[in-house]
């Protein structure tokens, strides 16, 4: 059995509509999800799933559509090659009210840019819900945007992030070329 606590106002999307996100978590995995609206408790009764692995990626999906993605997107970690990391704001920032709405601010940019800049330029999904920053995205990804966003968090300017963005996507481009490059051909 594994717990999960999510907020309140996240609890019926985790359902959703007349229950076929909880549904098709269900069918997808074998685990049996037990939700308790009003606390946000969910239970996991990971029993009768048949991959160990799997148990890890349902607890992803359910903390990651807690922590604001839609289940489209939370459904990716049931790729093997995707990941999701969620970030507390206050252990970079501190408690202060002003300085979260602030830092979130700047996470978010005007319009959604930041944000926006960030997925576009790793392929990895991004979002800012209370005070966390979460990420969904394959490992090179993750870690390019978490360090981005650490970037932001320590008071970077946004043209330094968008300029290191571009970099990690050039030398990502470049390394698949190499790889391209690299594997045997066929005579």
């Amino acid at each position: 059995m594994q717990y999960v606590k999510l907020p309140t106002e996240r609890v019926a999307v985790l359902i959703g509509k007349d229950g076929e996100t909880k549904e098709f978590i269900e069918r997808r995995t074998g685990a049996a999800l037990k939700i308790d609206s009003e606390t946000g408790d969910v239970s996991i009764d990971t029993e009768h799933m048949t991959e160990p692995f799997l148990i890890l990626k349902v607890v992803d999906v359910v903390k990651a559509i807690g922590r604001g993605f839609s289940p489209e997107k939370a459904f990716r970690l049931f790729s093997d090659d995707i990941y999701f990391e969620s970030v507390d704001i206050r252990d970079q920032v501190g408690k202060s009210q002003d300085r979260l709405i602030q830092v979130r601010s700047r996470l978010i940019g005007t319009g959604g840019r930041t944000r926006g800049v960030i997925e576009e330029l790793t392929s990895a999904n991004v979002s800012i819900f209370g005070n966390t920053v979460s990420i969904i995205g394959e490992i090179t990804a993750l870690y390019t945007a978490k360090k981005a966003i650490d970037m932001i968090l320590c008071g970077s300017e946004h043209a330094t992030v968008y300029k290191f963005l571009e970099r990690k996507r050039r030398e990502a481009k470049l390394a698949a070329l190499e790889v391209f490059d690299s594997e045997p051909t066929e005579e």
